[in-house]
């Protein structure tokens, strides 16, 4: 499968739309069972909603580079980056989805190389990712430890109110 990693054109958008959805129902299936009902509804509410946002948002931000990947002419998966902290020279790749069918390709591997790459091109010393601790996030966990990303165990609690 040959894969093409190009800059994001607005006319992609609903092309990463639906791929992020398909891409992230398990991870949000998995943090309905880690959090339980009530404080998933809570948090997110309609999920699927909730994530079309935050990826519009993410797509419209000035401050962000947004490349799609391609295979055979459609778009295969996604990945976000910016400056975070200009001061310190910190960069974050901010978002990334793969197409569950293109899953396990290498994809993932490619887009989060291609951000890097772009963040040391921007004079970056350190580059960032967040992802979840719990099984529906395993699979983004393998793709940033397989490119080398060190994990920063972090404990973040939630409470229902």
């Amino acid at each position: 499968m040959g894969v093409q990693i190009r800059e994001y054109s607005h006319l992609d958008e609903e092309h990463v739309l639906d791929l992020s959805l398909r891409a992230w129902a398990p991870v949000f299936a998995s943090m309905r069972h880690v959090q339980g009902e009530e404080l998933f509804l809570r948090l997110h509410g309609d999920w699927r909603e909730y994530q079309r946002k935050a990826v519009q948002q993410v797509l419209s931000e000035s401050a962000m580079q947004v490349w799609v990947a391609e295979t055979d002419g459609r778009v295969a998966g996604f990945v976000a980056a910016t400056v975070s902290e200009p001061d310190r020279l910190i960069g974050e790749v901010s978002m990334l989805a793969v197409d569950p069918d293109a899953q396990g390709s290498g994809i993932g591997a490619r887009l989060t190389e291609h951000a890097t790459a772009w963040l040391r091109d921007a004079g970056m010393q350190v580059a960032m990712i967040d992802t979840g601790g719990d099984p529906g996030h395993a699979p983004a966990r393998h793709v940033y430890e397989k490119a080398d990303y060190t994990l920063m165990p972090v404990a973040r609690y939630f409470k229902a109110l």
